[in-house]
């Protein structure tokens, strides 16, 4: 299927490895001029040259942490009217929730909540006025399905979701959406780290806790990056203009409801 999107310009944040590579990936193979971002800024250049060299596209690398306001506004200087905004962040870490005290739970919205409204609020004016953009942020499935320990994260993404929920109809006579993906299990090396610290705190096996979670999930194995690309790039193109202001669960039916 043809995008439609073959010359537009994208910003992709957090997209130096994981699920933000993978969507910045899928675009660059539609055509898309795409901007990557992270904060090892050699990963970032090699990622970059990866991306470029497999799918012919201009891909250019802006190093740093995306919270951060001068990050952004480098970012928007390497492209000053992007047709497409992919929202990606570092989530807080595994925690009991009485642990979090205020300057964990401030990082957390800042990470969370914060910076990719921040981001929309640089670039979505401009999108109406060229009567055409393509938002999507990236969340998690623990905003309907709450995960002990990632409460902060899951608080901060819900609070985005539903801050986002009136903004979306306000712009989308433009020609502008806004979604999410809500992603469960996929293997990454956020993941990947996840399951060593298990193995490391219970001394089980990481294959056998590896198995275990995959059984937890109805499709009965972890989610592939590329998956989750393409569905991006699908809610970037041209045929996806009449969806906004939707949660898009990606998480091989572990979310057991009908709605």
């Amino acid at each position: 299927m043809d995008l439609g999107i073959s010359g537009r310009k994208a910003i992709v944040c957090a997209s130096n490895r994981g699920l933000g590579r993978a969507c910045a990936e899928a675009l660059a193979e539609n055509g898309v001029e795409v901007v990557v971002n992270g904060i090892d800024a050699a990963r970032l250049a090699e990622t970059a040259r990866q991306i470029a060299a497999k799918t012919g596209a201009k891909v250019t690398p802006v190093a740093g942490d995306v919270s951060d306001p001068k990050v952004q506004e480098a970012l928007l200087a390497a492209c000053p009217e992007p047709d497409i905004l992919v929202n990606n962040n570092g989530g807080p870490p595994l925690r009991d929730f009485r642990q979090v005290d205020r300057k964990a739970l401030l990082e957390g919205v800042t990470q969370n909540f914060a910076t990719p409204l921040e981001m929309i609020q640089h670039v979505i004016d401009g999108m109406c006025e060229r009567k055409f953009g393509r938002i999507v942020n990236i969340t998690s499935a623990s905003v309907v399905m709450p995960i002990f320990g990632l409460d902060l994260s899951s608080g901060a993404r819900a609070g985005l979701t539903s801050f986002l929920a009136g903004v979306c109809r306000s712009v989308a006579a433009h020609n502008v959406t806004i979604n999410s993906i809500q992603p469960g299990f996929f293997d990454t090396d956020r993941l990947r780290g996840g399951l060593v610290k298990q193995s490391e705190m219970t001394g089980t096996p990481i294959a056998e806790i590896e198995a275990a979670r995959a059984a937890t999930v109805p499709a009965k194995r972890f989610g592939q990056p590329e998956e989750f690309g393409q569905t991006c790039a699908f809610l970037c193109s041209v045929h996806a203009g009449y969806i906004t202001g939707k949660g898009i669960l990606m998480d091989g039916g572990l979310h057991n409801a009908a709605f």
